[in-house]
């Protein structure tokens, strides 16, 4: 515990108050693209830097305004994240917000802005925020955006106090450790809540439907190995504990291709980011095992209804040399299921690094972001 301080001026020791700890600091990175967007970040910065500092006192915010293009138009909403966050890494920010010219479309229809938390990076379209009341507009939603990058939805008092954790750990420094493991642990253990809705943000239910070569390759294997005789003794002869095994290498491979194949992998340059590479791994992690293994469980199912109704069941029982019972149906299913995964491997490793990217990741709009036409 730290001793009260004392001041002596020729007359008895006076007590002074302990002084009050300084807030940690919050990086807040404004990139916005040569021209209107410039100049409007010129005006946005402090603003926005008082408007987060009301809604958040527990941190000092710095936002730091850097003019930049980051991409080269045309660009979709894919590039500019990806340019935002290699720019984030490079400055050592927290979080980053870019201002952009390029227009932003969500389902066709055009929106202000974009937000990733998984990335760390927001967008906003500056052409997008109309003619009147532009500064206004640009205020309330960066603002919005922020939020959403930090999970603040709402005024629950919950949410609130994990918001507030989440913004001291987020301008902490992390202690300079090379016990990795445990680090890791710690990060995933006070960051959970964070971590639940990157992943819930990203979709990975729909990660093996955007893939089309991955999802060809994968039926294509499974009706092969469905129709081949040689499998279903092998099926039969496995065993639980083998099956299992080819199961969990077959999505592991999988999911391994399609990190390491896309580069979805980060490395932190700095100890101050590390915590947030960390995050984002983590939750590259989650979402691309969690699409694997709802492929997994979907073709599961496809191979099963195909054993039962396209696998004639007298020669089933001549390939198997003894009488079909259900647990044959599933084991059968169980080892095609596995099959058409790696054939999943290899398609995806077919796939461009940015269709696996924009499979993997999804931007989530702001709610407030959708342009009003009577502005």
């Amino acid at each position: 515990m730290t001793p009260p301080v004392t001041a002596r001026s020729g007359g008895p020791a006076q007590e002074l108050p302990p002084a009050s700890p300084t807030p940690p600091v919050v990086v807040l990175g404004l990139v916005a693209a040569p021209g209107a967007p410039a100049d409007l970040a010129r005006w946005l910065g402090d603003e926005l830097a008082r408007r987060l500092g009301e809604r958040h006192p527990q941190v000092t915010w710095e936002v730091r305004p850097v003019v930049d293009g980051l991409v080269q138009p045309p660009a979709d909403d894919d590039e500019l994240v990806g340019a935002a966050r290699r720019r984030l890494l490079t400055e050592d920010w927290d979080l980053v917000l870019c201002l952009t010219d390029v227009p932003l479309e969500l389902a066709r229809r055009p929106v202000v802005g974009h937000a990733s938390p998984v990335h760390g990076v927001a967008l906003l379209s500056v052409p997008a925020l109309g003619a009147g009341g532009q500064r206004r507009r640009a205020l309330e939603t960066a603002t919005g955006l922020v939020r959403t990058l930090l999970g603040d939805d709402g005024d629950d008092p919950d949410d609130a106090a994990v918001v507030g954790r989440r913004l001291r750990e987020l301008a902490t420094d992390p202690a300079d450790t090379t016990e990795g493991v445990r680090f890791t642990a710690r990060v995933l253990s006070g960051n959970l809540r964070l971590l639940l809705g990157m992943v819930s943000a990203n979709r990975p239910w729909r990660l093996a439907a955007r893939l089309s070569r991955a999802l060809t390759a994968a039926i294509a294997a499974g009706v092969f190995a469905l129709v081949t005789p040689d499998i279903w003794r092998l099926a039969d002869n496995f065993g639980w504990l083998r099956l299992t095994v080819v199961a969990v290498g077959s999505v592991t491979a999988t999911a391994v291709t399609l990190v390491v194949g896309a580069e979805l992998w980060e490395r932190p340059h700095s100890r101050r980011v590390r915590k947030q590479v960390t995050l984002f791994n983590i939750a590259t992690g989650a979402t691309v095992l969690i699409g694997v293994l709802t492929l997994y469980g979907a073709l599961f199912l496809l191979a099963l209804a195909g054993s039962v109704l396209l696998v004639v069941p007298d020669l089933f029982v001549d390939g198997l040399g003894h009488p079909a019972r259900v647990s044959d149906y599933l084991e059968l299913a169980w080892l095609i299921s596995s099959l058409a995964t790696v054939g999943g491997a290899l398609g995806a490793g077919l796939e461009s690094d940015d269709a696996v990217r924009q499979a993997a990741y999804s931007y989530r709009p702001d709610r407030a972001a959708v342009p009003d036409p009577s502005s």
